[in-house]
């Protein structure tokens, strides 16, 4: 912890260099992840403060849209579609995810209650997948998808969707050797940027 305390000491030491980021904000792109510490938006991405709003879940899950009570998640994607207005949604899962992979080995889950009411909302049918792929490549993938497919069920991304004000786009990436893989609908399969 004290790297992290004395580089945060460090960190505001030119306030110039911040002033701009007073005036608001104004994203291009929603960018759903795992909360996993291995993933970092700002590094793969490159991206400087202001250039992404993040949405980070155990899975890079999105809930379903609308079931009663509201979620942070919910709250998330409808301020950064209706407010900020961003042009693109990325859904990124990464290899070795612990949630996806423990739904495809069925660990029990018994003794953490929250986690695994949680990972109910991955998919409807799980995370089918190879249990002896350390990965979990293809159940990674097939989670993606699943998460894309979730998000147009909400009406703000329905809306702008359709009227071509947003782009969908899945990421896998690769925790052990950086590689970023888009999904291409035209080969439905995943392929380097």
């Amino acid at each position: 912890m004290q790297p992290l305390i004395d580089h945060a000491r460090r960190f505001g030491r030119h306030p110039e260099d911040f002033a701009a980021h007073a005036a608001g904000q104004s994203p291009a792109v929603l960018f759903v992840t795992c909360s996993d510490s291995r993933v970092v938006p700002a590094l793969i991405t490159g991206a400087r403060p202001g250039q992404l709003f993040e949405l980070r879940t155990a899975g890079n899950i999105v809930p379903p849209y609308g079931t009663g009570t509201p979620t942070g998640e919910a709250a998330t994607i409808e301020y950064a579609v209706e407010v900020l207005g961003v042009e693109d949604v990325v859904v990124c899962g990464h290899s070795h995810c612990g949630a996806v992979g423990s739904l495809v080995r069925g660990d029990d889950l018994s003794t953490v209650p929250a986690v695994r009411d949680w990972l109910a909302h991955a998919a409807p049918d799980g995370a089918p997948g190879r249990a002896d792929d350390p990965a979990v490549t293809d159940a990674v993938h097939g989670h993606i998808l699943a998460q894309l497919l979730r998000l147009r069920s909400y009406p703000c991304v329905e809306r702008r969707l359709a009227d071509g004000r947003l782009r969908l786009r899945g990421w896998y990436y690769e925790v052990h050797t950086g590689a970023v893989l888009e999904y291409r609908s035209g080969t439905d399969s995943f392929e380097a940027l």
